[in-house]
């Protein structure tokens, strides 16, 4: 995730309690505790890309999407790439998979996670609860509940790779999405989900996409959840504007609209304490039942938002920031 210091709140952007609040608790707390307890476990060894703790972790994410009844994008859930970096080649493996929607309509979405860490930081494990096993045990959730509750349009999930060492995951998959780009009308990026000393929640994304501004705002949060929109323009100063922090990024360059949610920097971001113990667990949970709602509510709204979006490029064809 991004390397960021603690960015000033707007008042004004506190999002009030709307449509989510009236929804009901549907998350599955003992499962999501659970997945996110075990992906940041010592041996899984910081999840680093290309090891074994990688390796073991994909496997256990396979083991869930099987178990959910996710079904494999491509040949089965593994999404194979190489990336460069510091002059050599690397291997790396996204794991994708979707849930078939009730509707005819063709318009996607897809909610990504990555699942990759530091593996090893100042000689010991970082275990990355927070950072990012936290939005990958918040995806599987919303996998859960979309399979025993299917969405009117397919959704895709994805726990992607290498994106602690440039968003390289998330790169490979746009260049090689599996179906026409053209049909994906919007990408929900997780985080950091985990640790929030205040219960606020970030939603970024608006800014650059202000038709999903209302959208985010009627969705809401659960109760003991703050919900704040920002942190995507460049009021919010140079270590504040996530555009680009996270996953969401490669998805913005292509023109795909994204709401981001994750919290702040905080004091265990990308160190060894960052571990299952420290996790916020009533946040955790809430802020993954927040961001259930809000998706629900985009799946409802997904051809209107896909329209918005060619709106949109009709009348601005480059967005502020995109394709730097």
């Amino acid at each position: 995730m991004r390397n960021l210091g603690l960015a000033a709140v707007l008042v004004s952007a506190i999002a009030t309690v709307a449509f989510a609040s009236a929804q009901a608790q549907t998350v599955d707390r003992d499962s999501a505790l659970t997945d996110l307890r075990i992906l940041s476990a010592d041996d899984m060894d910081g999840r680093g890309t290309g090891t074994e703790g990688a390796e073991r972790a994909r496997a256990y994410i396979t083991g869930r999407f099987e178990e959910i009844g996710i079904l494999p994008a491509f040949e089965d859930y593994e999404h194979d790439f190489s990336y460069e970096r510091q002059g050599a080649s690397h291997d790396a493996i996204n794991l994708v998979g979707y849930i078939e929607g009730t509707s005819d309509s063709d318009t996607v979405m897809i909610v990504t996670a990555h699942y990759d860490h530091l593996g090893h930081c100042g000689g010991q494990i970082c275990n990355g609860a927070d950072d990012n096993a936290s939005g990958v045990a918040a995806m599987l959730a919303i996998a859960a509940d979309f399979v025993a509750n299917p969405p009117e349009h397919d959704v895709y999930f994805a726990a992607l790779d290498a994106e602690e060492v440039g968003l390289q995951g998330a790169r490979a998959l746009v260049s090689d999405f599996p179906v026409a780009l053209e049909r994906l009308a919007l990408n929900v990026n997780l985080d950091m989900l985990g640790y929030q000393e205040e219960s606020e929640l970030p939603a970024a994304g608006a800014f650059h996409y202000p038709f999903l501004r209302e959208r985010v705002d009627r969705a809401g949060a659960v109760e003991g959840i703050t919900l704040i929109q920002g942190y995507d323009s460049p009021e919010w100063g140079e270590n504040g504007d996530w555009t680009y922090a996270s996953d969401h990024g490669p998805f913005h360059r292509a023109g795909i609209p994204f709401i981001y949610y994750g919290v702040d920097f905080h004091q265990h971001y990308h160190q060894p304490t960052d571990e299952y113990e420290v996790i916020h667990y009533d946040f955790f949970v809430g802020a993954t039942q927040t961001v259930m709602d809000a998706v629900r509510l985009f799946d409802s709204e997904l051809d209107a938002i896909r329209e918005d979006r060619d709106a949109a490029r009709a009348e601005r064809p480059t967005k502020p920031g995109m394709g730097q």
